[in-house]
């Protein structure tokens, strides 16, 4: 039997204090055998039942992981009594508890407590596993919290530039971090009690602790109660964790990760943040709309290497312009700590050598899918040919009949929208609802300022697989409602397949683009053609009039752009 740590949030880690017992003890139910010194708090670990002692897997001292295996013992086994009319004391045993649902879910992210919900609505008796929040990553330390953060910052920088519009404000401006950080977590709290509403409502069991695989239908779960569930069908929903990168002084105290910089309620005077992708670039404008001199260090010769190149290159105009100052074609080497608590990020180019000095850094290179402690090989699943990610059919399927995975853990695509609908088609595929998953109009929104989003193919894309097709573009500056918003940076781009007259992509960058990409991936999912667009009547004004007039450029040309 192992005893382990229980979950630290946030990937941190704990530091053992003193140990209460050596190799060899026999040990009780509710004995404290070490107390684990956490943020949080002292945490204290118990044995569950009675048992020997035969291996100490740590040291006084020494840093405790979430799930790492502490003490392995030898259980007593406790023979059932001989009859007697003398009372005999009971022996406190840890209960495992028999679960049989029609669908076991393991993970309550986007992808999987979607999934639930749908199967429970379609009569199937639903178990979802979940060690940490209802949510996952999406509502408590990615999607959700980010976004209140980014209304905050654009909220005070609204209040900077409110003389434009008349409105004039007192020059002591604050920003209170701690009411932004506190706003946030009541979002959060607000949307993961929801999903429990939910959850309840439609009769789904939710069951709470770590789940492994025993084989290809049976999961057992360890937490505060244990459990053995057999199934019929399980989906797998784990999703993915922070990646781990290996620069020297990762560890330095000012080094954080974003589920750390969600939760820092100090605002730092300079930041360095190690990525200019989707997170590091959102952070990087949340941090400057809040009055913080950011630095920006890419790898790549560009930003958002998953755009188009003139989306990348707009972006990077943009976020100079803010003030944003942009390193790329530059590895970080190491991050060092000065005399005075600061900083050093050591990072090299072309031109040699550059050192940044700031209070905090922020690392946000990427995130890969969570396997840990899931042992999927005793079930006999597979990986993709990468090796990262659980490999799975168009629908959903993995090697294993009956076993599904969705959502980040397949590594297909990281959004929370992709895991929802990825759920919906694994749960139509097990009730024999043949359904597959396209990713041809897939949504994607990043939340700069101004927002990005885009559809379909890119135009690099239809360059490198020779595509005949012809490119529509449309500037904000040629839209009324973006002037009265006072944000006509950015543009629109269509691309439509000259064979087939069809819309087969979109970009946008400007106000509003995250609601907007909704009706142009409508437009791409549905094979509309620049005619169907241009024949539908837009309301005015609204930004919304771009993608008439970018259809309108696929044709004859935009009416209100020369």
């Amino acid at each position: 039997m192992e005893i382990k740590m229980s979950m630290i949030p946030g990937g941190k880690k704990g530091k053992a204090g003193k140990i209460n017992v050596n190799i060899g003890d026999k040990i009780s139910a509710g004995d404290t055998l070490v107390q684990i010194e956490t943020g949080k708090g002292n945490r204290s670990i118990e044995a569950a039942e009675e048992g020997i002692i035969i291996n100490i897997l740590f040291e006084e001292g020494s840093e405790i992981a979430s799930n790492q295996v502490l003490f392995e013992v030898n259980p007593i086994q406790v023979e059932a009594p001989v009859q007697s009319s003398v009372p005999q004391p009971a022996v406190a045993v840890q209960q495992t508890h028999a679960i049989n649902p029609d669908l076991l879910i393991i993970g309550a992210g986007p992808g999987g407590y979607v999934a639930a919900i749908y199967a429970a609505k379609k009569g199937l008796q639903v178990a979802v596993i979940e060690k940490e929040e209802l949510g996952g990553t999406c509502l408590n330390v990615g999607c959700i919290p980010t976004k209140s953060l980014v209304k905050s910052s654009e909220i005070c920088h609204e209040i900077k530039n409110s003389s434009l519009f008349g409105i004039t404000t007192g020059s002591d401006l604050q920003v209170d971090m701690k009411q932004v950080i506190r706003r946030k977590n009541e979002v959060k709290e607000k949307l993961v009690s929801g999903v429990g509403y939910l959850m309840e409502k439609n009769g789904v069991q939710v069951v709470r602790g770590h789940a492994s695989f025993l084989s290809a239908h049976e999961v057992k779960v360890t937490g505060e109660n244990s459990y053995r569930i057999s199934a019929k069908n399980i989906i797998v929903a784990t999703g993915s964790r922070i990646s781990k990168v290996n620069i020297p002084g990762i560890d330095l105290p000012f080094v954080m990760n974003s589920t750390e910089a969600l939760a820092c309620e100090e605002l730092p005077k300079v930041i360095t943040i190690i990525g200019g992708g989707v997170i590091g670039m959102e952070f990087a404008f949340i941090y400057r709309n809040l009055g913080v001199e950011v630095h920006v260090v890419e790898f790549m010769d560009r930003l958002l290497t998953m755009l188009d190149s003139d989306i990348s290159v707009e972006i990077m105009c943009l976020a100079q312009r803010a003030g944003i100052h942009i390193h790329t074609n530059s590895k970080v080497s190491k991050i060092q700590r000065a005399d005075d608590g600061q900083a050093i990020v050591t990072y090299e180019n072309s031109e040699g050598e550059h050192l940044l000095v700031s209070e905090k850094v922020l690392v946000a290179i990427g995130r890969e899918p969570n396997l840990e402690g899931l042992d999927i090989e005793k079930a006999g699943i597979q990986l993709n040919e990468r090796g990262k990610g659980i490999a799975v059919d168009k629908q959903m399927r993995t090697n294993v009949e009956n076993v599904y995975a969705i959502g980040d853990v397949t590594n297909i695509i990281q959004l929370a929208h992709v895991a929802s609908h990825q759920g919906i088609t694994a749960v139509n595929t097990l009730l024999g609802e043949s359904q597959d998953m396209h990713y041809s109009a897939v949504p994607n929104v990043i939340f700069t300022s101004p927002e990005i989003a885009s559809a379909g193919l890119l135009e690099d894309e239809c360059k490198e697989n020779g595509l005949d097709y012809r490119v529509s573009k449309v500037s904000f500056a040629s839209n009324g409602k973006a002037l009265t918003m006072n944000e006509p940076e950015g543009f629109i781009k269509l691309i439509k397949d000259n064979g087939s007259g069809q819309i087969v992509g979109g970009s946008i960058i400007g106000p509003d683009a995250s609601s907007l990409i909704s009706s142009l991936t409508l437009a791409i999912a549905n094979g509309l053609t620049e005619q169907q667009i241009t024949q539908t009547i837009f309301a005015h004004p609204t930004t919304g009039e771009v993608i008439h007039e970018a259809a309108f450029g696929l044709g004859i040309g935009a009416l209100h752009q020369g």
